[in-house]
C-alpha cells in the first residue's frame, strides 16, 4: 500500500535520509546522555549507509515479474553518486563526521587554508572522501540488489509436502 512511489521520488527519499544521517554525524556523541551516547550515533550511521538505499528500493513500484531490471541495477550506483556529492558539500561547508574519540574540527574548506594544529592537508581530505565514496558505492549497490531480490520472491522456498505444496 505504501510502496507506490516513482523512481525519482524513491531516489529523493533515499537522499534525504542520507543527508539527515550525515548531518547528524556532525554532532559530538558527548552531548547525548546515558545509553543514547551509543544509540544515536549508531542511528545516524544506519541512516547513512543502510536505511537510505533499502528505503528507496522498497518504496518503488515495479511490475509483478520485475526483479532486477536495468533501473534497479543502476539505482545503487546512482544513489551513491548523489549521496557522495552531498557528502563532499557537507564536508567542505560543515565539517567531517565526528568519530567516537574526536571533537568536531570545523569546515574542511576553512581547515585547508589554516596553519597549525587544525590544518587539513588536501591529501588527507582526498583519502577521506575516497574511502567514503568507495564505501557508499559498495554498500548501496549491495543493499539495493539484496532488497530487490528479497522483495521479488527470490527468498521464497516451496517444499513438496505430498499433494499440497507449502511456500515458506
Amino acid at each position: 500500500m505504501f510502496n507506490k512511489v516513482s523512481y525519482r521520488r524513491g531516489v529523493l527519499e533515499g537522499v534525504i535520509l542520507y543527508t539527515l544521517g550525515r548531518l547528524g554525524a556532525l554532532m559530538n556523541p558527548i552531548i547525548f546522555p546515558d545509553w543514547t551516547y551509543v544509540a544515536v550515533p549508531l542511528l545516524f550511521l544506519l541512516l547513512q549507509y543502510l536505511i537510505a538505499p533499502v528505503w528507496a528500493t522498497r518504496r518503488m513500484t515495479s511490475t509483478k515479474r520485475e526483479r532486477l531490471s536495468r533501473r534497479f541495477w543502476l539505482l545503487g550506483p546512482r544513489l551513491a553518486a548523489i549521496c557522495f556529492g552531498i557528502d563532499i558539500v557537507i564536508t567542505l561547508v560543515f565539517g567531517m563526521a565526528v568519530g567516537s574519540f574526536s571533537a568536531p574540527q570545523g569546515p574542511a574548506l576553512a581547515r585547508l587554508f589554516t596553519a597549525g594544529r587544525n590544518h587539513l592537508a588536501l591529501l588527507d581530505l582526498g583519502v577521506y572522501e575516497l574511502r567514503t565514496g568507495a564505501l557508499l558505492f559498495a554498500l548501496y549497490t549491495l543493499a539495493v540488489i539484496c532488497t530487490r531480490l528479497a522483495m521479488g520472491g527470490f527468498l521464497r522456498f516451496t517444499m513438496p509436502a505430498g499433494g499440497n505444496r507449502v511456500t515458506l
